[in-house]
């Protein structure tokens, strides 16, 4: 953020279009959803308005200054620092959803208290349209006191000029001056509060409106440790006594107070409510206590066969497209080292990845429908029930359906759960969901030994064992749950309250650009960890050369990452794994599709030509020397895929567990627990297997 331009400031209730806004606002494209709490941190962009370069800050949903729970907690934080003069935006716009006046406006009346210039951008007014709905956007600015309402549809663009224009006038300072009258309170309560007020306006030298909403706030609030300042909670305990007395039970007191006030300025307005409304015939559906779960099931499994079967085509062009090219590669430069490297280490390691990108977009776009159509906000209701009796929570649902795509997004997104013992129950879990960074892995073992078969007429084998590879994730996760839930200290318990918003047509635009992106950080961020492992690998396997520099087992098989990979070979073993695999388990701590870009490097050095492998082909054809018999069987491949559907292998995951925790101990108990479940679970499999015959 350029420290020296000046700031606006957006905040609205969660899934108000505070992120469309500022989109549209910045052109950037950060992530939007038709699922409330999607923005979890603060995001600065830069605009240029009027000439003048300023700083957009998108700041996570809330419905109140009063948190309960970490993302509102940055909200709050954010303003306690303007209410100390600290980087204080020169406007704020409060993103307020059109179809729900009344309740966003609790929100904004809470803004106005600050006597910062307020901007209520009325969003959603397609919706309102549609409703009937008439808001005289003059009349509401008269009676809010605020800088200006200005109607807006930030997903389809509509009034940002008009928005921008108002910004303009406050960057010009040519703004109307807002009517800084305070929220009129019965006499009785003002003077309850009176002593509280002084004392912000002494101590903290708050103007009088600030000062009184900041009282009530303290009076209302269950979170006295931000209170215990010289004397301050006892005139809080006082006035709270007082107030009970009055008849108005203080917890309640500002939202009673506030909402008094609104039901004034925003009268009831007469609609024609269908008793069945669209969204409620789908839910009738969708949401059914019984039918609604195996719905659920049915899609995740329709979209991981899909996963794999609708990929083929496409990566088979990508396989192709990278063999030739490497071919021509190869013509092109000298028989040499550095041949050798670009095509075995560079194009043959980290070319073989790409390959699974297109299973990844897949998944990626199947998710994105299913958070913009409104059914994810339903799944949460829907599975809210059951996810209490495994120890989680209603809002787990987004960050384990998230950690489909990446643990890392899915975890920080448990920032909406209010709990924190299901928040870390929660995130303990996560990474058990079979990311996006595991395909490659299933795809590869699928692909090479599970055979073309159909199953009951309607599953290919090779979909329904991915199927099987995401739900041993999944079940896994729940039933762990259900023991760190009981293991972890409990809180008193807490509510579970989502609004639901409304099914819409998701706009192809969003999805896309959400693929997009996904597709480009795999290929971009991931694609960084995998060349620079896979040409650090290359040397690995390539060096000592012998004197004759010949291409041949014998050569690879004393190199240095031979060397590495016996070592750790008879620990793994009865896993069913060679070397080459446990030289990949070791790269694959950076990233798990790690695994697939290693073997391909070592076989491409293996190889006797200057050809790219088949990495599928080669691990079929992979023959141990002294038995004669093939080292990779389908109960190997099946040893393995289990095993990464534990494995720990992410060292970015633990870093953002530290963060979020705030310590080492639970990332440290995640990693333990991951590797000793996935060892065992992996060594049952085998073992059993060898026992039941299956060689």
């Amino acid at each position: 953020m350029d420290k020296h331009s000046p700031i606006i400031a957006l905040i609205g209730n969660p899934n108000s279009g505070k992120t469309a806004l500022f989109n549209a606002l910045t052109g950037l494209n950060h992530k939007v959803s038709n699922y409330p709490g999607v923005t979890v941190e603060r995001k600065i962009g830069k605009a240029k308005i009027n000439g003048v370069v300023v700083n957009i800050l998108d700041l996570p949903g809330t419905y109140s200054l009063i948190p309960e729970s970490q993302d509102e907690a940055i909200v709050v934080a954010e303003v306690n620092q303007w209410m100390k003069m600290v980087k204080q935006p020169i406007c704020i716009i409060s993103v307020v959803d059109s179809t729900n006046l009344n309740r966003n406006l609790y929100l904004t009346s809470q803004l106005l208290d600050l006597g910062i210039p307020v901007l209520v951008a009325l969003n959603m007014t397609d919706l309102a349209r549609k409703k009937s709905l008439n808001i005289d956007a003059g009349q509401l600015q008269k009676k809010l006191g605020c800088t200006g309402v200005v109607p807006i549809a930030a997903r389809l663009e509509e009034g940002i000029d008009d928005l921008m224009n108002v910004i303009k006038t406050i960057l010009d300072k040519k703004h109307p001056s807002e009517n800084h009258h305070m929220i009129p309170l019965p006499e009785p309560i003002r003077d309850a509060l009176q002593p509280i007020s002084n004392w912000f306006e002494k101590q903290k030298h708050f103007h009088s409106r600030m000062a009184q909403a900041q009282a009530l706030r303290a009076v209302s609030s269950n979170n006295n440790r931000q209170f215990k300042e010289d004397g301050l909670l006892i005139l809080i305990e006082t006035a709270r006594r007082t107030v009970d007395n009055l008849g108005f039970p203080h917890s309640t007191l500002e939202a009673t107070v506030r909402y008094h006030w609104l039901d004034q300025i925003v009268p009831p307005t007469i609609i024609n409510i269908k008793t069945n409304t669209r969204s409620e015939r789908i839910d009738n559906i969708l949401t059914h206590p019984v039918f609604g779960p195996f719905i659920f099931v049915g899609l995740l499994a329709f979209i991981f066969q899909s996963v794999f079967t609708w990929a083929t085509i496409p990566m088979n062009w990508i396989n192709n497209g990278i063999s030739v090219f490497g071919d021509g590669v190869s013509r092109m430069i000298p028989a040499g080292v550095v041949r050798d490297l670009t095509i075995e280490g560079i194009i043959g390691g980290a070319g073989a990845i790409l390959v699974f990108l297109p299973q990844i977009l897949i998944l990626i776009f199947f998710l994105a429908l299913l958070e913009d159509s409104g059914y994810m906000a339903r799944l949460a209701f829907m599975l809210d029930k059951a996810m209490t009796m495994v120890g989680l929570h209603g809002r787990s649902v987004l960050p384990l359906m998230i950690g489909y795509a990446c643990a890392i997004p899915g975890i920080m997104s448990t920032r909406t759960i209010n709990s924190w013992r299901e928040r870390l129950v929660t995130i303990l879990v996560t990474p058990l969901m079979s990311c996006s960074a595991r395909l490659p892995v299933y795809a590869l073992m699928i692909g090479a030994f599970v055979p073309e078969k159909q199953v009951w007429g309607f599953f290919g084998l090779k979909g329904l064992t991915m199927i099987l590879m995401y739900f041993l994730g999944t079940i896994t996760a729940l039933v762990l749950s259900f023991f760190f839930s009981r293991w972890i200290k409990a809180e008193h318990s807490r509510s579970f309250i989502m609004e639901m918003p409304p099914y819409r047509l998701p706009m192809m635009k969003s999805i896309l650009r959400q693929v997009y992106t996904r597709g480009k950080v795999f290929v971009t961020d991931a694609g960084k960890i995998i060349m620079a492992i896979s040409i650090g690998l290359w040397f690995l396997a390539s060096f000592p050369r012998n004197e004759m520099d010949n291409r041949t087992n014998s050569e690879i098989s004393s190199s240095y990452a031979s060397k590495i990979g016996h070592l750790i070979e008879p620990v793994i073993q009865p896993l069913g794994f060679d070397w080459k695999i446990g030289i990949g388990l070791v790269t694959s701590f950076a990233a798990r599709e790690v695994m697939v870009s290693t073997l391909a490097t070592i076989y491409n050095v293996e190889g006797k030509d200057d050809k790219i492998v088949s990495l599928a082909e080669a691990l079929k054809n992979d023959v141990d020397p002294v038995t004669g018999k093939h080292i990779y069987t389908p109960l190997v491949a099946l040893s393995l895929m289990v095993f990464y559907v534990y494995a720990a292998q992410c060292m970015a995951t633990f870093a953002v567990v530290r963060r979020e925790t705030n310590s080492w101990k639970w990332p440290l108990i995640m990693i333990i627990y991951m590797t000793g479940l996935a060892y065992f679970a992996s060594l049952i499999v085998y073992q059993g297997g060898l026992w039941l015959g299956f060689a």
